[in-house]
């Protein structure tokens, strides 16, 4: 008998919710056919066999938090025969005989005969926790539902009692935000640029990574991870930022490499092609991963200035409030014009408030620049 265990999907994540299962108990694999579906908090993953065998027992129920390592299928070992390793093979299920599909938290049709195959205590259990046990593919022998069945469909808090689990993105997020407020004695600064000056069809995020590229040459101590268990910084040469992405399901903050080699055409493609791969979740983990400092331009959404969250390691994250018009003096005479509100936070552990500010008036003075 062989256990395979949830590999480490990369990135540091630490978990990831089974989304569905692509094999049955009794079904004959080969190496690299897909075994199951999970969802990280950045990515849908297809996990394929890491041998041939027939399938002896599935671990885990959709829409259950599975930790990296925990014991997912265990394999019947053969010897594997077949030439060509991409095959779907195995004993076909007949339609008399094949278990009914169906989505985490998703009910069978009207006029659907269910049976829940499960024992009197397993019953029992669920009345007492509230958890209807239409709503679980069991995973014991034959699909009986498990007293870890019952547990888990409990723990993803789907029993009814009007809570909706936090999945994925706005799991991750929830936990690095409160990561950043344990972890980050964040501290920010403020500032406004008058930019009445600017072309009225000026990119303003690429006006805004090209000041962060400046604000990082004049000050590289924000262009820094900070490792909190090494009481140890990292400043680094090439620049790759964070853009901050609004979806209905959470936070995402996908990379722009080394934005300083790029072209502005360049750099707008690549932002086009993080936001439909964000938008399709189609995003790849690594392409959320490793930014040196982030930008929120959070002012499309609205708001002037604001106290925004560093995720470790990052140390810094400059955020880009709603462009307003205001009184303000240019060229020597009192006009109404357009200002854009800039906050600036920093981790104050490792940039002292000089740094931030040697970083932050140059971003400044190249936004107003008239050009």
């Amino acid at each position: 008998m062989t256990t395979f265990r949830l590999p480490d999907l990369g990135e540091g994540l630490e978990d990831a919710e089974l989304i569905s299962w692509h094999v049955n108990v009794g079904d004959r694999v080969v190496v690299d056919q897909p075994l199951l579906s999970v969802e990280t908090a950045k990515a849908v993953v297809e996990v394929p066999s890491p041998c041939s065998g027939r399938i002896a027992r599935l671990l885990g129920a959709p829409g259950e938090i599975i930790k990296v390592g925990a014991p997912m299928v265990e394999f019947e070992k053969e010897p594997d025969t077949h030439t060509d390793a991409g095959t779907v093979v195995g004993a076909l299920p007949t339609e008399a005989t094949a278990p009914k599909r169906t989505q985490p938290g998703a009910k069978p049709d009207k006029g659907t005969r269910l049976i829940v195959k499960a024992t009197p205590a397993v019953r029992g259990l669920a009345r007492e926790l509230g958890v209807d046990l239409a709503y679980i593919v069991g995973t014991g022998p034959g699909g009986t539902i498990t007293r870890a069945d019952v547990e888990a469909r409990k723990r993803a808090g789907v029993a009814g009692d009007g809570y909706e689990p936090l999945r994925s993105v706005r799991r991750a997020m929830a936990v690095n935000m409160a990561r950043s407020a344990l972890e980050v004695p964040g501290s920010t600064v403020t500032d406004e640029v008058i930019v009445g000056q600017w072309p009225r069809d000026v990119d303003v995020t690429l006006r805004l990574i090209r000041a962060i590229i400046v604000g990082c040459r004049t000050e590289p101590a924000l262009n820094a991870w900070f490792d909190k268990a090494r009481m140890a910084r990292k400043l680094h040469t090439r620049i790759d930022v964070g853009i901050a992405m609004n979806t209905g399901d959470g936070l995402f903050a996908p990379v722009l490499r080394d934005v300083a080699a790029r072209s502005d055409s360049d750099l707008r493609s690549g932002l086009e092609a993080l936001k439909r791969d964000v938008a399709a979740r189609k995003v790849s983990p690594s392409d959320l991963a490793g930014q040196t400092i982030t930008l929120s331009n959070f002012g499309m959404l609205g708001g002037r200035n604001a106290s925004l969250a560093i995720v470790p390691p990052q140390v810094a994250i400059l955020g880009a409030g709603r462009i307003f018009d205001a009184v303000r003096p240019v060229d020597g005479q009192i006009r109404v014009t357009k200002v854009l509100p800039l906050s600036l936070t920093f981790d104050h552990r490792v940039v002292t408030g000089a740094e931030a500010l040697r970083f932050f008036g140059p971003i400044v003075a190249e936004l107003a620049a008239k050009r």
